[in-house]
């Protein structure tokens, strides 16, 4: 957790581009887009634009990884160089790659039941080629519509979406203009699994009252209804060409 500016202490009353308070950003997908891959999803909300491709389950190397009791999943996430501009676009393999990689794999593994495939795992690669704000929630997101896609065991869907305030205004989905402004402001990624409402992700960035903090998670779990919606949506619309 980290502190915000305060520097403008003006109630945020109307949001930057208009939406309501709990209103997501535009936001479509789809299943199947990557002939090569054993599954894969395209979702875009807002600016933000995420390709995911599923491999496997395959044979785990370097072998003293492996679980000879289960597989595993690995996810691996990117920024494109040309996905958008400020501090946070780090291209390439860095420290915040790594990171939402492992935050990645942590929201996803608990769905997953790779106890089939002993010493296996299933390569989780996420590419951004636009990006705005809240990437690690459509990563998270187009990677349950891809696992799903290539038909690897599960037993729910997992939706991500960012909630937070700004100036005491609690938001669903901020975008990047909210993320960086001259405010107070929290910035809340959440990822929930769709029938039992468990969290599986569950980070901040900011400072946030208990109150607004339950409020948030409240509106969180709405925002992720409507994000599995149209995750279920792309994986019908995927099914039904078959």
């Amino acid at each position: 957790m980290s502190a915000r500016s305060t520097s403008n202490p003006q109630p945020y009353t109307a949001r930057i581009d208009g939406r309501k308070f709990d209103e997501l950003r535009p936001i479509e997908a789809k299943a199947g887009v990557i002939p090569n891959a054993d599954g894969s999803a395209y979702l875009k909300i807002g600016n933000t634009v995420a390709y995911c491709a599923v491999y496997g389950p395959r044979e785990l190397f370097p072998k003293h990884l492996q679980d000879p009791k289960k597989g595993i999943i690995r996810c691996h996430y990117s920024m494109m160089p040309f996905s958008g501009s400020g501090e946070r676009i780090r291209p390439g393999a860095n420290r915040r790659a790594q990171e939402i990689s492992m935050v990645m794999t942590a929201a996803l593994q608990q769905v997953v039941d790779l106890s089939a495939f002993p010493n296996a795992v299933v390569d989780i690669y996420v590419e951004l080629p636009q990006t705005d704000a809240g990437t690690r929630c459509a990563a998270i997101s187009a990677a349950s519509i891809a696992l799903a896609d290539a038909g690897i065991p599960m037993s729910d869907m997992v939706s991500s979406v960012a909630v937070g305030q700004v100036n005491g205004t609690v938001l669903a989905d901020l975008n990047y203009g909210e993320e960086a402004y001259e405010g107070s402001v929290s910035d809340i990624p959440i990822a929930v699994i769709h029938n039992t409402g468990e969290f599986t992700l569950l980070q901040m960035d900011g400072e946030i009252s208990k109150d607004h903090l339950i409020k948030a998670l409240e509106m969180g779990k709405i925002a992720a209804e409507k994000i599995y919606q149209v995750q279920r949506k792309a994986l019908l619309e995927r099914f039904a060409k078959e």
